[in-house]
């Protein structure tokens, strides 16, 4: 296990990001088509062919999922990626043409001091395609594809990830873009509201702290003054158990609780926090009501650590004005080991 998203067998991934744009995509490429559906619990979502998810629409499965920054502009990047699917012949059939599919979905970091004074076309489709090609089943967290240019109320987002093995023998995993109106941290220490899902010290280890002051709770977010569409967490969850589209579709909707374990506040109304959820099928046997539950569970889980994982991991920003400090840089000597 990587503690990964691509642990649930039938998916790769791939990050792309620009260095002066500061910004990224990542892609998940299925092996297969894959069932996926999604829940969106924000109240600002930026996406592309995502009304295709809907449990009653005909198109059930799908060649890929694009997370992008750039917010708009990035509902480029599917294109770049459904181009690469193209070429190398994937796409559901429609007489003799294959169409790849591919939804997605974008977070707000036009503001994050990158420049974003590109020429006539923006950067998302060749960070789309990009990140097609490059994907793997290992694959760096922290500040690269999606997560590159994110950032918390407090601190520089990034890329997350995690997965675990329920007991029914089904593998889930997370994988997230963590650019969130609030903070993923309690109050002003070290501390992360994922703590009590940590698994072998993954973002420190350092588990609550002693105490929750009053002041701790106090609302942190970005732009306090006058909240504005400055953000969004996105994500992918996934499982090899067998699921319908709307057993995906119930599966995004629980892998939401895990926003709201890791992050303070979510799913306002100011960003677009969303799901998607996606079964590769790869299990081998069918879960019962049980196991539904605790695959929704799981995920619920895995995406509070890797939402998590994504702040731990990120790296110091690039010195552009108004540049948020990693965790990294602030708290890396409270009590956690080079090792970690």
């Amino acid at each position: 296990m990587l503690n990964l998203i691509t642990d649930v067998p039938g998916l790769k991934v791939g990050n792309a990001q620009d260095e002066t744009v500061l910004s990224g995509v990542t892609a998940v490429i299925f092996d297969e088509p894959a069932i996926a559906s999604i829940a969106i619990h924000g109240g600002a979502p930026g996406v592309r062919d995502t009304a295709l998810l809907d449990p009653e629409m005909t198109v059930e499965r799908v060649d890929a999922l694009v997370l992008s920054g750039g917010s708009a502009f990035g509902l480029d990047a599917p294109g770049g990626v459904q181009a690469a699917l193209r070429t190398a012949g994937r796409g559901f059939p429609v007489g003799s043409v294959k169409v790849p599919i591919v939804p997605g979905a974008i977070l707000f970091d036009l503001l994050n001091g990158g420049d974003k004074t590109w020429p006539r076309m923006s950067p998302y489709w060749e960070l789309g395609h990009a990140a097609a090609e490059a994907v793997a089943t290992d694959f760096a967290i922290g500040s690269v594809g999606a997560g590159f240019g994110a950032t918390t109320a407090n601190l520089r987002g990034g890329l997350g990830s995690a997965s675990c093995r329920t007991a029914g023998g089904f593998t889930v995993g997370a994988l997230v873009a963590a650019n969130a109106i609030g903070s993923a941290t309690i109050g002003s220490g070290p501390h992360f509201w994922a703590a009590p899902y940590e698994q072998n010290g993954e973002f420190g280890g350092l588990g609550l702290p002693a105490r929750i002051e009053t002041a701790d709770l106090d609302l942190v977010i970005k732009g306090a003054a006058a909240p504005k569409p400055e953000n969004t967490t996105i994500a992918i969850v996934a499982t090899d158990a067998a699921l319908t589209k709307g057993g995906a579709r119930r599966l995004a909707v629980m892998a939401h609780d895990g926003m709201s374990r890791a992050l303070r506040p979510s799913h306002a109304a100011m960003d677009g926090d969303l799901i998607f959820a996606a079964s590769t099928g790869r299990a081998g046997k069918t879960p019962d009501t049980r196991d539904h539950i605790e695959i929704g569970q799981a995920a619920a889980d895995c995406l509070a650590r890797a939402i998590a994982r994504a702040v731990f991991a990120a790296a110091p920003a690039p010195k552009v004005p108004g540049a948020k400090p990693a965790w990294r840089e602030l708290f890396f000597n409270s009590g956690v080991s080079d090792t970690q």
